[in-house]
């Protein structure tokens, strides 16, 4: 699982960006509005920790720029503005669940555990389907003319990136952050080492579908 901590106190970030990562959550973290939208942009978070009085541009703004874009990740505001009326505004913006500051972090987990447990919408649930290959994304198994096996978190995330976007080339650059996070230091050379691994799965189910390299670029799913 994957969370945006969009927060402007820096202690708070850091402190919660610490805890979610003991809770084995990563966690990408920024500051202001403007980055939070770029960072949702990419599509690859799980859920969204938003404040509302952001630098740059608003909470608010950010949650309706992103429904209007079709985003759909869960959003729980975490602000200093507890009015009803506030509340009952961020709700009506499309935020998940809305929690005042000073809050426990006992109770920020049960809320991100209870919208985590919320049915998924099909299509995350869904086996994905590109030539002779079938991929359940929630159960991470891969399916081909051989048989079948379960991949790593790792390996999982990476395919299910190719397979959604099938024959189109994808940068170094995105899949790194796609499947590392934004803010990861990882080398490139895991990326190589991963197109390795879901090569030999390819392989070994005896598929006909190949992970070609775009030199200077990065990598393209073809069958």
């Amino acid at each position: 699982m994957r969370i945006l901590l969009a927060e402007d106190d820096e202690k708070l970030k850091e402190a919660l960006s610490f805890q979610l990562r003991k809770e084995g959550i990563e966690t990408d973290s920024c500051t202001d509005g403007e980055e939070a939208l770029y960072y949702i942009r990419q599509g690859i978070y799980d859920l969204i920790l938003l404040d509302r009085m952001l630098p740059l541009l608003d909470g608010a703004s950010v949650l309706s720029r992103m429904r209007r874009e079709g985003f759909e990740t869960p959003v729980i505001f975490i602000t200093a503005l507890g009015a009803l009326e506030d509340k009952i505004e961020g709700l009506d913006l499309g935020a998940d669940d809305y929690l005042v500051k000073p809050f426990a972090f006992e109770e920020l987990m049960a809320r991100i555990r209870s919208i985590l447990r919320r049915p998924r919408k099909l299509s995350d649930s869904e086996e994905l389907l590109f030539g002779d290959l079938a991929f359940s994304v929630r159960e991470q198994t891969l399916s081909g003319p051989s048989g079948s096996c379960t991949l790593s978190g790792r390996e999982a995330s990476l395919l299910e990136t190719f397979l959604r976007n099938s024959c189109q080339t994808l940068s170094r650059e995105l899949l790194l952050s796609r499947v590392w996070g934004m803010e990861s230091d990882v080398e490139e050379g895991n990326l190589d080492n991963y197109i390795h691994f879901l090569r030999r799965r390819l392989k070994n189910l005896n598929s006909t579908v190949r992970l070609q390299t775009v030199r200077g670029i990065g990598y393209r799913l073809e069958r």
